[in-house]
């Protein structure tokens, strides 16, 4: 239902956006312009609590139910459970950011048909949204540990909504403001998509158009997967040591 709402109230601003400049922008540039609309509050916010209230959503069953301990009694490895709960969280956020690329996709060409002034179908976008929106997913699985084992921790919802609200908007200030922001997991899907918001600044190629890169291998992203790994195996070892508030 998110990406669908977000990109279609996007490409109905777009239609309806009165400037007759836009008729003779190239097309790299229209999809640059119309994809940051989408992934500007994306990286900035939306991805960041979502992925906050999708950790909560996975465990919240059990903590209404106050069924923690039966579950952890019953004859099936913690692991298991920990691990099957973690990764469908996992698969939620996936299939959402794979959903925004559909849509993307999707409603930027449409506007090519209503609007045929604009461009859009001249370019093949596919390649680098795919690449973005997978980077951002590779961006938020430190938050999705953290905030999976702080649902595990809390059974109500204010405190790990709080903590991963203060901390978005802490990833926020910072990830423009100190060269060590990439230390902080919060700020990773806003530095992830540095590569498209500094799209126009790009140094241009043969065509004369810039050329945007998306580097995997950044030092944010690998502070994201390390994050993710170590919180996930201190995660387990918590649940096995202690009991679910």
């Amino acid at each position: 239902m998110l990406p669908l709402l977000l990109t279609l109230l996007v490409t109905i601003g777009f239609y309806f956006r009165k400037d007759g400049n836009l008729a003779q922008t190239p097309p790299l540039m229209l999809w640059i312009e119309y994809v940051v609309l989408i992934l500007a509050p994306m990286g900035s916010l939306i991805l960041p609590m979502l992925v906050v209230f999708i950790a909560y959503s996975v465990n919240s069953i059990e903590h209404r139910a106050d069924t923690w301990k039966t579950l952890f009694s019953l004859p099936i490895p913690k692991l298991s459970v920990y691990a099957a709960k973690y990764f469908y969280a996992f698969f939620l956020i996936l299939l959402c950011l794979s959903l925004f690329v559909l849509f993307t996709i999707g409603l930027g060409n449409f506007l090519s048909v209503i609007r045929p002034e604009l461009k859009f179908n001249d370019y093949s976008a596919v390649g680098i949204l795919t690449k973005l929106y997978f980077k951002l997913f590779l961006s938020s699985l430190g938050i999705l540990s953290i905030q999976f084992l702080l649902s595990l921790l809390f059974r109500d919802f204010l405190k790990p909504m709080g903590i991963g609200f203060v901390c978005t908007i802490t990833g926020d200030i910072i990830a423009n403001n100190w060269k060590y922001s990439y230390l902080f997991p919060y700020s990773h899907p806003f530095l992830a998509i540095q590569a498209l918001l500094n799209g126009k600044k790009a140094a241009p190629g043969p065509d004369g158009m810039p050329q945007i890169t998306v580097d995997f291998f950044t030092k944010d992203i690998g502070v994201s997967l390390i994050v993710a790994m170590a919180v996930f195996v201190t995660g387990y070892f918590i649940v096995l040591k202690k009991s679910v508030k």
